[in-house]
């Protein structure tokens, strides 16, 4: 059956596609109610693979109409889902998408070889990642407007990531082995915190504790950010990529680019308590509302791998388009 967001009105061959957007939207059930969405950018195919969490299948490719370029970077979506927002690397842009009619609802310039996005906490900004600029753009999330061009005191930044609050960001810097700690009120990098080599994907367990994966130490850090210091390493496996949390913060994804596989850390005691296979080349993940289930895209094997966490087994394996750079799941 299919996702209650793409469930088609009674009449539509008689709509419109404006009216048809509109039918299509208000048929869907509150976001409360139906399992959400999953979303996949396929860097290669230049679409956005759209997985129903309650049958693990794909229901829907999005392309924005065949607009979208063959180096699709980063993705987040607003809380309810209603807005996808894309990096298109191709174009040197970062689109807002409305799925449940693929149409470009926004675009701007933001200049080559961007990576990273990330809405705050309170769905207002976006930051954007330019890796190959040595730069934060933050961007507001309304008008798609470039609020601040800020430069990072490291190289190369790939993930975007604010704390809690909303009032600092944090850069993973490639280049550099360490993070920028961003002001956002002040728009200004404040210092940056050394890591273990290569940094990359983040997720906060608490107001400041923050884990970070580090690809050239086979590793992932943990990284007391009010204290702006590195506090433990924890050992994963071969190129740890992609990084996510339990909701509450009792355990920490990492998957390892290398080995094929996600490690799974007790943050209470920083250790892992397993090991789990997947594809090939794991990179960034999700986690359902719920916690239940956690999706993995394999960039080699262009596939998803769905995680039960309570077994910490594979339980299917998706076919998606082509080098999926991650997932993102509603929350």
């Amino acid at each position: 059956m299919p996702h209650p967001l793409f469930r088609p009105a009674p009449s539509v061959r008689a709509l419109a596609f404006g009216t048809l957007a509109a039918a299509l939207l208000s048929a869907a059930v509150p976001a409360d109610a139906a399992p959400p969405l999953a979303f996949v950018p396929n860097q290669k195919s230049g679409t956005i693979s759209v997985i129903d969490t309650s049958s693990d299948a794909v229901v829907r490719t999005l392309s924005a109409g065949g607009a979208l370029g063959k180096r699709l970077q980063a993705i987040d979506t607003d809380a309810g889902g209603r807005t996808i927002y894309v990096v298109d690397a191709e174009h040197d842009q970062l689109v807002a998408l409305d799925p449940a009619t693929d149409a470009v609802v926004h675009k701007v310039a933001i200049g080559d070889d961007a990576e990273g996005v990330r809405l705050s906490p309170d769905g207002k900004t976006l930051a954007v990642c330019a890796e190959g600029q040595h730069r934060v753009l933050v961007v507001d999330a309304k008008t798609f407007e470039i609020a601040a061009n800020i430069p990072t005191k490291g190289r190369n930044p790939e993930h975007c990531e604010f704390t809690p609050d909303g009032k600092t960001l944090l850069t993973s810097n490639e280049g550099s082995n360490d993070m920028d700690v961003i002001d956002l009120a002040a728009k200004t990098s404040v210092g940056t915190i050394a890591t273990s080599g290569h940094p990359r994907g983040v997720a906060f367990t608490g107001a400041s504790t923050l884990y970070v994966a580090q690809e050239g130490a086979d590793a992932v850090d943990v990284v007391d950010v009010a204290a702006r210091k590195k506090v433990a390493t924890i050992k994963t496996a071969q190129r740890a990529a992609g990084v996510t949390a339990s909701r509450d913060g009792k355990r920490v994804y990492v998957a390892n680019g290398g080995a094929g596989s996600v490690s799974v850390v007790d943050t209470k005691t920083n250790t892992v308590v397993k090991e789990i296979p997947v594809g090939k080349r794991p990179w960034n993940m999700a986690l359902t509302p719920d916690g239940a289930k956690l999706y993995v895209a394999n960039g080699r094997s262009n596939s998803v791998s769905v995680i039960d966490t309570k077994s910490l087994a594979v339980t299917k394996e998706i076919p998606v388009g082509e080098l999926p750079w991650g997932v993102v799941i509603p929350q």
